[in-house]
């Protein structure tokens, strides 16, 4: 989004899937939709413990772009 614009939040949803036990926390966002007004994102965190990686949580939010 512009730099010299505000971004709201319109929605977010968080899905707690396991708890985040581990040496090292991943985050990782992507933007699955972007749009002129409305853009919709996604995150997973990973939880990573001896060689294994766990999903921890997952989210899905909308964002609008108002101009300041």
């Amino acid at each position: 989004m512009p730099a010299d614009s505000e971004v709201l939040t319109v929605e977010n949803k968080v899905n707690f899937l396991s708890p985040a036990k581990g040496q090292t926390l991943a985050a990782i966002g992507r933007m699955v939709k972007p749009g002129r007004t409305l853009t919709v994102c996604a995150g997973d965190v990973r939880a990573y413990a001896g060689g294994e990686r766990k999903l921890a949580a997952t989210m899905q939010s909308t964002m609008i772009c108002a101009p300041k």
